[in-house]
């Protein structure tokens, strides 16, 4: 038995290859190198969706239609502000996407037609519930959306009520991008689960968001930048690493369950952060990162992973850190549904057996003689 499953190959796919000795991601075909920088998102959603990278038309068209789709129906908007204030936000989200669910009226038709639609209005919508909900914990008025940005610019837009500049968009698009697929993952992993079952979208991402918000999976960018904080100056570094260490505690953002060697997102976002920290005037933040990834790989041998710098870029876009992994599924959005419609096109419940380690030939006592 493989404890955690680690090593079993659970589906084919067309859609990402994650080769862990190499230190190489792989969308339908395209090194994660060649990607990032050099296309946009909604480009990378055509690529999962569709096996290809789109000509201007096709992008037009793509772009039209997500920008169509935004708008949350008035009763998910209800349910977002009947929410708590300091509810975390990766439980408002899943809230919102269940409601979804329940305000489309052909939420259980299995048609590839019906299902390619859902696929792109949860990843229209999501962004949006997210900055909804944010703007309702503060107290401030929920912000339509605006149709003539796209789907990073846009989210930043709803989140602060200003049209960002080209190097916000630019950065978040990029992230978005990497973030986007990522093989067999646990979120990706249970979304296939719940649609094998000839469930339905909504079930499906639902239950992959409800898998992301985990500090094991997607939760860890927050407590990177947690980390950092309390840590508090590039000077304090080594001996917080090696307090921790000697703890047996975990370091966030360093190691990956897959890859063996650097993570290829990791250096995309170093730069990225690298640029931002010095742009900013805040460069502790990247010097604490570095010395952290440096006594890592020297004490442990051990790299820093995607999460380790999206938080210190994220930061540094004067996000908040609760919204950090919301952005994670925002992304992982365009995988999710793209694995959705993959799994049913050759489907088959997926249902693994369990070693039983338990008692046997137990003899049951009355209750009084227990």
């Amino acid at each position: 038995m493989s404890k955690g499953l680690e090593g079993i190959v659970a589906a084919s796919t067309k859609l990402s290859d994650v080769r862990g000795q190499e230190g190489v991601l792989i969308y339908n075909g395209y090194n994660i190198n060649d990607l990032a920088g050099h296309v946009s998102f909604e480009e990378v959603v055509h690529l999962l969706h569709h096996g290809t990278l789109p000509n201007r038309a096709q992008l037009d068209e793509l772009n039209s239609t997500l920008r169509g789709l935004r708008e949350l129906p008035q009763g998910v908007i209800e349910i977002i502000k009947t929410l708590p204030a300091d509810a975390p936000p990766m439980h408002a989200i899943r809230t919102a996407v269940s409601a979804l669910g329940c305000t489309d009226s052909n939420a259980d038709e299995q048609s590839q037609a019906n299902q390619e639609r859902q696929a792109l209005r949860l990843i229209a919508q999501l962004p949006v519930a997210t900055a909804a909900f944010h703007r309702h914990r503060q107290g401030k008025e929920i912000i339509a959306p605006n149709p003539d940005l796209g789907e990073a610019a846009n989210f930043l837009y709803m989140v602060d009520g200003e049209v960002p500049s080209d190097e916000a968009t630019n950065t978040l698009d990029m992230c978005y991008v990497l973030h986007a697929d990522h093989g067999m993952n646990a979120s990706t992993f249970s979304s296939r689960v719940t649609i094998a079952t000839l469930s339905d979208m909504y079930s499906a991402i639902t239950t992959a968001i409800g898998t992301l918000k985990g500090p094991l999976h997607g939760g860890a960018n927050e407590g990177v930048i947690k980390m950092l904080q309390e840590i508090g100056s590039p000077d304090k570094v080594d001996a917080f690493i090696d307090d921790a260490l000697a703890q047996k505690k975990k370091i966030m953002g360093i190691g990956h369950r897959v890859y063996k060697v650097l993570d290829p997102r990791a250096p995309h976002l170093k730069e990225m952060a690298h640029e931002l920290s010095m742009k900013l005037g805040e460069p502790k933040w990247i010097q604490m990162s570095e010395r952290i990834a440096e006594l890592m790989l020297e004490k442990k041998g051990l790299n820093a992973n995607v999460d380790f710098y999206s938080a210190t870029v994220y930061y540094s876009l004067g996000i908040p850190t609760d919204l950090f992994t919301p952005i994670f599924a925002i992304a992982r959005t365009a995988g999710w549904t793209a694995h959705v419609l993959e799994q049913l096109a050759n489907n088959r419940l997926i249902r693994p057996q369990s070693e039983y380690i338990g008692p046997i030939d137990l003899k049951v006592v009355p209750v009084d003689e227990r």
